[in-house]
């Protein structure tokens, strides 16, 4: 029996109606039946761009630091057409043709593979068919990144609609990686089965709670705020000069926004096996989904686009090194950038306070290229 579509007041248009923009709302339904919410502040006829978000992450990240700050309307500004995906699992995309995300464990039975190989080809085809275009500009942020690599390695046809890709903190290869997050990578087989045991299908769902606690415990004048960004900066890295902590209220009230404990647990399995390759299902099962005992690895020779790799030496989920490796192994990729800020860490690519000047003139003028 077919689920309800159940559409909600949107908590990201309501932001982008604030700061005194356009924006529409549309819902693409992917192969595999997830039903996902995405945002536009439309530019009718102009170029689009497609923004994509990162992991335990939405669409909120392109606009939650307003006008002046946030690269959607930085980009809407500059004369482009704005959509930003909402990936399977994320605050705006929990819905599915036949599944409940709180009640069927199936929903959550994905990593960022499907991402890659049904959400953002779905996203780009509507996109295209909407704006009766035949390619667009790609701009990720990690996993958002990670998600474009799949799709060209799995569907290299998708190379023909994308003009340019940005890759904002890239993930693939990830042997360098210094978050917290990697001590969880030697004990993946037993977290994967203590989770499946116990039913934990989904990795710090968004709540109302969170953001209870961003506005109780994060706010000027607190004294725990300092607790706040600390957290933040635990997992990605410290740079506290380029976090404006007034703004902390609004990304605890957006972050997390839900994901997959799957998704977690494939990133684990990356830092152990120094590859870029599909998710482990163990030695006999890998049989049954591949017809062999290991996961087929991406093959990124398929991937032609033209592609620039934006990285900090400061980024404890995307490494200097495994960045390198990147570049090498992508036929196309145009460049690699890195930002002139040592301090600047991964969420510093949404959200730092000089991220214009250090980051996104940089994307601007390339994209001016074309």
């Amino acid at each position: 029996m077919k689920r309800e579509l159940k559409i909600k007041t949107s908590f990201q248009p309501d932001m982008i109606r604030r700061q005194g923009y356009p924006v529409e709302v549309h819902w693409v339904t992917t192969e595999d039946g997830y039903i996902l919410e995405v945002h536009r502040i439309p530019n009718p006829g102009k170029p689009p761009i497609f923004l994509q978000h990162g992991l335990l992450c939405a669409s909120s990240d392109w606009v939650m630091m307003g006008y002046t700050h946030g690269l959607a309307y930085l980009l809407f500004d500059r004369g482009y057409d704005i959509w930003m995906g909402n990936s399977r699992g994320s605050t705006y995309s929990r819905n599915h043709t036949t599944l409940n995300p709180d009640t069927d464990s199936e929903f959550w039975n994905f990593s960022w593979h499907e991402m890659g190989h049904f959400d953002i080809t779905a996203e780009i085809d509507y996109v295209l068919e909407q704006t009766n275009n035949t390619e667009l500009v790609y701009m990720g942020h990690s996993q958002g990144t990670t998600q474009f690599f799949v799709m060209l390695s799995e569907k290299p046809e998708y190379n023909a609609k994308i003009k340019q890709m940005h890759a904002l903190a890239p993930v693939a290869f990830m042997s360098g990686v210094r978050s917290p997050l990697a001590l969880i990578a030697p004990f993946v087989d037993q977290i994967e089965w203590i989770m499946s045991m116990f039913g934990v299908d989904e990795f710090l769902p968004s709540s109302g709670f969170m953001e209870f606690i961003g506005q109780a415990l994060c706010n000027d004048g607190a004294w725990t705020q300092v607790i706040c960004s600390n957290v933040l900066f635990l997992i990605v890295g410290f740079d506290s000069k380029q976090l404006n902590e007034t703004t902390l209220p609004v990304i605890m009230s957006h972050t997390p926004a839900g994901a997959a404990t799957k998704q977690i647990l494939h990133y684990a399995q990356e830092m152990n096996s120094a590859k870029f390759r599909q998710y482990d299902y163990g030695y006999f099962d890998n049989m049954d989904h591949y017809g062999q005992h290991t996961p087929p690895q991406y093959d990124l020779s398929k991937i032609t686009a033209k592609i620039y790799l934006h990285y900090s030496e400061n980024d404890w989920m995307s490494h200097p090194n495994d960045v390198v490796e990147l570049f090498e192994k992508l036929p196309n990729c145009l460049g690699k950038f890195r930002v002139p800020l040592p301090e600047f860490n991964h969420l510093d690519f949404l959200w730092a306070i000089d991220v214009k000047e250090l980051l996104y003139n940089t994307i601007f003028s390339l994209l001016n290229r074309e």
